[in-house]
């Protein structure tokens, strides 16, 4: 998943509004307008970085001739005390963009850490570790991004590009079968239809009715493995609810071909991730 450069400058503008507001009174009544500094960032403990085009598009949005050198790349593991990135230029710029910039780049940067985590425990089985919509609102282009760059890959991104049957869907459709064919019925042919099912005859009713999907959703690994026997290859199986480090292997080992984990971008630990500030310079004019 790449990022989208528009929608990008549209959330730092967001952003920047709520954070500024009619201006940075701290940095403005301190600072001289002129003034110049160089800023390194740098980790505080070890993981993977994401953010690194966020965070410049930041400081450039504020001030276009501002100097960003990247120093690591998104997806880079890296260890506490590492740089990965210089920014020079109007001081004023620097100080006032900092907390944003570093905001996009600890929680990206914690997503992707907590995802290379998750796809390194299952890398000897074919299965995929997928993301959810259980995103901050408003930031889901970066966290899904986020999810990439840590190895795992994007569910559907929002309501209107897969259909996603779920229980309450179920239950005013009036069943499993009548829901899948309703769908079936008003959606294009190029859209997946996925159902949640929490029993073995949910699986079977939903292999009937032709799911290209169908979601395990909060089964034990025994019912869960037996679910993929039944289906046998007939349509992609996902395996979702409340799974983490210590339970993912043994999902992966039913054979399941995606593992959901909607805590990924919900329940996130952010990196810890610094700015110093070095000394501050009048332009020379």
């Amino acid at each position: 998943m790449e990022l989208n450069m528009i929608e990008l400058r549209r959330l730092i503008e967001q952003a920047l509004i709520e954070d500024i507001g009619t201006g940075d009174i701290t940095t403005n009544s301190i600072v001289p307008a002129d003034a110049v500094t160089k800023g390194i960032i740098f980790t505080k403990e070890p993981g993977i970085i994401a953010g690194i085009p966020v965070a410049e598009a930041v400081f450039r949005f504020l001030s276009p001739g501002i100097k960003f050198s990247a120093k690591v790349k998104d997806g880079d593991s890296v260890q506490q005390g590492t740089v990965i990135a210089e920014v020079e230029g109007n001081a004023r710029t620097i100080l006032t963009g900092e907390r944003l910039a570093l905001n996009f780049l600890q929680r990206m940067s914690g997503i992707a850490t907590s995802t290379a985590a998750l796809v390194e425990k299952v890398k000897l089985y074919a299965v995929r570790v997928v993301d959810t919509r259980k995103t901050t609102p408003g930031l889901r282009m970066l966290e899904k991004y986020a999810v990439r760059v840590g190895g795992g890959f994007n569910h559907r991104y929002g309501l209107y590009d897969a259909v996603l049957i779920k229980d309450n869907h179920i239950k005013v459709a009036g069943g499993i079968t009548q829901a899948i064919l309703a769908a079936r019925q008003n959606v294009p042919h190029t859209v997946k239809i996925e159902v949640e099912v929490e029993s073995l005859a949910g699986v079977a009713e939903a292999l009937e009715a032709r799911a290209d999907v169908i979601m395990l959703d909060n089964m034990d690994h025994c019912t869960m493995k037996e679910a993929v026997k039944m289906v046998d290859g007939r349509a992609l199986v996902e395996a979702s609810g409340g799974i983490n480090e210590d339970t993912i292997v043994n999902v992966a080992k039913t054979g399941v071909n995606l593992i959901s984990v909607g805590a990924l971008t919900h329940s996130i630990k952010s990196l810890d991730i610094s700015l110093d500030i070095g000394e501050i310079k009048q332009r020379d004019h």
